[in-house]
């Protein structure tokens, strides 16, 4: 098999929740166990820090790893769902894995990987773990794919894990309050283990605080971290992952690793030119503005809203799609209703129709026009939009997905 032919062979062979949802969804870590044991185990020929939370594991994730790279050291990043690229998941010092490595592994594993019938994310965490082991990381920078507890991630044994913040998402999976989402994703806190919370919560602190004397790990609450730091990343909503990503990296200077405040200061100013990420409050057009952002739960789009209200322009054109386990008429109430909105579905069976957004849109004050595909919606908005116009682009990943190819595909033909 070539690549193209092994990455189709992953998504068809394995459910994978970034297209199937629900029904993809494979919680425990009995299969990810003896995945990991036919590989020889990885996960532990490598040091690595553990991230979950509803929202910011991304940003977070990269930002530790642009500083750790300008420490100098060798720096796994394991992260999800990718936007382009299958092997955006699976970066060394912010270069993807080689399209080779992924078809050598798939054609080793493939038929010892069938008896044990593992999920997507299950087969290709082991990859990742494989990957750095064989390339001798210092340190990977692992994230949950869902929850914590039950992630097949957490059979790791990290040096510091992190918790960024608890927010209503995966209902479905996690529990349908903020408490109950917080005992899963308090599952990475390990024994004897520092643990970081980014985010200081009226009903999740006494867990937090329970968990972490049971399991006798020191807690540190990032908030009492001010980070002094230009951040490349854009949205004021980074401050708060700044907070995070530097009371990490303080526990880490703790336990004896190297890193400089110019290390901090230039990992947290290079994040984008250090990991290549993408999709977080991402310019991608200049005139007009197009900015896009996969914010795409309740604090998520609270955070684009208030980064929307901070932005000048003439008129807003907002293309927008969502995914079919959202509570639509809710997310759709916090948008800015001083918008027009270009609807559309992306091509995933998790997408909602354009037609419920357009009605619910409209039921909300969102008022604005259907589109097939998140091509036409951007195509639509680009014709309409004049030169001091913000277009905005997002609801679901799935949308961000598709839009960042087609400007990348813009920018090449203007060359």
């Amino acid at each position: 098999m070539n690549y193209q032919q092994t990455i189709d062979f992953l998504f068809t062979q394995f459910p994978a929740y970034q297209l199937n949802g629900t029904s993809a969804y494979k919680p425990g870590l009995e299969r990810i166990l003896k995945l990991s044991k036919i590989a020889g185990n990885p996960h532990n020929a490598f040091k690595s820090i553990h991230l979950a939370g509803t929202n910011g594991k991304g940003s977070c994730s990269h930002m530790l790893a642009s500083i750790l790279q300008e420490a100098g050291f060798k720096v796994g990043l394991f992260t999800s769902p990718h936007l382009v690229d299958f092997r955006e998941r699976i970066k060394i010092n912010g270069i993807e894995i080689p399209q080779q490595k992924v078809v050598d592994f798939v054609k080793k594993f493939k038929t010892k990987a069938e008896v044990i019938n593992p999920s997507f994310f299950e087969y290709t965490t082991i990859m990742a773990f494989q990957f750095f082991a064989e390339e001798n990381v210092d340190i990977a920078i692992i994230e949950t794919g869902l929850g914590g507890r039950l992630d097949c991630s957490n059979i790791i044994k990290p040096e510091i894990s992190v918790i960024t913040n608890i927010g209503l998402d995966h209902q479905q999976f996690l529990g349908d309050t903020i408490p109950e989402i917080a005992l899963e994703k308090a599952g990475i806190i390990k024994p004897k283990t520092t643990t970081v919370i980014g985010r200081k919560q009226e009903d999740t602190t006494k867990l937090f605080k329970k968990i972490s004397q049971q399991l006798h790990s020191k807690l540190i609450w990032a908030e009492n971290c001010n980070c002094p730091f230009e951040l490349d990343l854009k949205g004021d909503y980074q401050k708060e992952n700044a907070q995070t990503v530097l009371a990490t990296i303080k526990e880490l200077q703790e336990l004896g690793w190297k890193i400089s405040e110019q290390n901090i200061k230039n990992g947290f100013s290079n994040t984008v030119r250090n990991t290549c990420f993408k999709g977080r409050w991402q310019t991608l057009n200049e005139s007009p503005k197009v900015i896009c952002d996969t914010g795409h739960n309740s604090d998520g789009i609270k955070a684009i809203v208030k980064q929307l209200h901070r932005q000048s322009f003439q008129k807003l054109h907002i293309v927008w799609g969502m995914a079919n386990d959202k509570d639509v008429s809710t997310l759709l109430n916090l948008l800015p209703k001083i918008g027009f909105f270009y609807w559309c579905a992306a091509k995933s069976e998790r997408s909602i129709d354009v037609q419920t957004l357009l009605e619910v849109g409209a039921e909300n004050e969102c008022m604005g026009k259907a589109y097939s595909s998140v091509q036409r919606a951007v195509e639509a908005a680009l014709k309409y939009a004049k030169s001091d116009d913000l277009v905005f682009i997002g609801g679901s990943t799935f949308v961000v997905a598709e839009a960042i190819p087609y400007f990348m595909n813009l920018t090449a033909v203007s060359q």
